[in-house]
């Protein structure tokens, strides 16, 4: 049977990280396949890149290489089968595949990759440690916000037209209700698979994450009879402290977990080292993370709240500048919990409209790329592939194909996605009832009737970043008929940003 081209690609991507045995895990988000690498050193980076399929690769504590939605389904699980665990699961030692050799690297080559490795060594702090975990946790919840978004942007297009007279009957009021109750079976649960995420990630039992998720629910708890607060007194309410006190609790879970296990024999630890962990961690959720982390999660919608009323248009243009080097780095996933607590607290989420904004700058920059580079066929083609997505909210395929190899494009669409933030952030009030992909697709999930306010920040974004591509954004190499691969830009050293 002829090799698929997922296949290919899964078999090419272990030969160039040093096979699989330098290969800890693997799992994938919504376009890039992540790797836990053991030795670093054993990475051909180069050889990634030319794969037919990669569209970019990202150096971090873990390994990401892009290779675009749909295809990183097919590739990461192609890459588990032929290890033969699950997705996220770590790869038998004994395992191999056809490696790359090293041997032929010059010394000098080597130690440029022994400095690189001991940098980022140094450069891996606790705080970026937290954030590689914070988005571990959600990514494998990307595709579950997706889809359950998109159902309840629908439900609540229908609910408005059944208010305003438009739809009647009590079919529509079924259909409206059906789709909320798919909606809620994540939203309403959201707390629980966190938990067990967190869980993974703290490597603490995932069953017991779930469980001290849960507590924050406050199950069985009489109405008029409430716990208090100890530090002011005033009732608990369930789902007080929401996903930042899930992450808190559970990784707390893990200590005390992982100390246990060290002290208590073998013979009984089934029973007792559960029991204690959710008994200790479970008091301290209660009295001690809800309240706390209720106050901080509190504080911090009211500050992002405050920043986009007070700053306007400014704010807008630098929220908006800023999130596709975010997304590039891979660390847009860590704004996740602050877009839920915001939609629990208010409704809906200020933030997530603002931010798609960078997005549609890329949008406006590719249609310039492609009206001014038509000679090049190459780039022309990659814009083809990776346009419709990006119109709908992916941005990684634009940024990996398209305007980060030729540097400037990159700039002049953070600068579009800026105008559009800016726009967004003038009319204000604009924001979205949940978490769904940006571009057009948003548009079902903007609430108020305020639709139209995002759409005028899209076409914003689009115009802006056109225009800043189109006058100062494309270089002179991107308009000849060449090939884009292997094009160096003397204003923009692309391997130094993506690896």
């Amino acid at each position: 049977m002829a090799e698929t081209k997922e296949q290919r690609m899964a078999r090419q991507i272990y030969e160039q990280v040093g096979g699989m045995g330098n290969v800890d895990s693997v799992i994938h988000c919504m376009t890039r396949v992540r790797m836990d690498i053991k030795d670093n050193d054993k990475v051909n980076f180069d050889g990634l890149k030319k794969i037919d399929g990669v569209m970019g690769v990202v150096e971090d504590d873990t390994l990401q290489v892009v290779v675009g939605p749909g295809t990183v389904n097919k590739v990461a699980n192609q890459m588990v089968s032929m290890a033969g665990v699950r997705l996220g699961d770590k790869i038998p030692a004994g395992k191999s595949t056809a490696t790359a050799s090293n041997s032929g690297r010059s010394e000098a080559e080597k130690q440029a990759a022994a400095n690189k490795a001991e940098l980022k060594k140094k450069n891996n702090t606790p705080f970026k440690r937290l954030l590689k975990d914070i988005a571990n946790i959600f990514v494998p919840l990307i595709p579950a916000f997706v889809g359950a978004g998109i159902i309840g942007g629908i439900a609540s297009i229908f609910q408005n037209m059944i208010t305003a007279g438009t739809i009647t009957g009590e079919n529509w009021v079924t259909i409206v209700l059906v789709l909320n109750i798919i909606k809620s079976g994540l939203f309403a649960y959201l707390n629980v698979y966190v938990g067990i995420n967190a869980a993974k990630v703290f490597g603490a039992t995932e069953g017991l994450g779930g469980v001290i998720a849960g507590v924050i629910y406050l199950p069985g708890m009489l109405v008029d009879a409430p716990l208090t607060n100890i530090f002011t007194g005033d009732p608990l309410s369930a789902g007080q402290g929401g996903i930042i006190g899930v992450i808190l609790a559970v990784y707390l879970l893990s200590l005390v977990e992982k100390n246990l296990r060290k002290v208590i024999p073998d013979s009984i630890d089934i029973i007792v080292t559960p029991t204690i962990s959710l008994l200790v961690i479970g008091l301290i959720t209660i009295f001690l993370i809800m309240p706390i982390a209720g106050a901080i999660s509190t504080s911090l919608v009211g500050a992002i709240t405050w920043v986009l009323n007070v700053g306007g248009a400014f704010a807008g243009f630098v929220l908006g500048a800023l999130f596709l080097p975010m997304v590039m780095f891979g660390l847009h996933q860590v704004l996740t919990p602050i877009h839920i607590e915001m939609i629990a607290s208010q409704g809906m989420t200020l933030l997530l409209p603002i931010l798609a904004m960078a997005g549609a700058g890329q949008v406006g920059a590719s249609i310039a790329l492609w009206v001014k580079c038509r000679k090049n066929k190459q780039l022309t083609n990659m814009i083809k592939g990776s346009l419709p997505v990006g119109i709908l909210g992916i941005g990684e395929p634009l940024i990996y194909a398209v305007t980060l190899p030729l540097g400037r494009p990159f700039i002049t669409a953070c600068i579009g996605g800026g105008i559009g933030g800016a726009v967004i952030g003038l009319f204000g009030g604009i924001g979205a009832t949940a978490i769904g992909p940006s571009g057009l697709a948003l548009i079902p999930l903007i609430a108020n009737g305020k639709w139209w306010g995002y759409v005028v920040g899209l076409l914003a974004a689009y115009a802006g970043g056109f225009l800043a591509t189109y006058f100062f954004g494309v270089p002179k190499s991107a308009m000849e008929p060449t090939e884009l691969v292997g094009y160096d830009s003397d204003e923009f050293d692309a391997d130094s940003i993506v690896g």
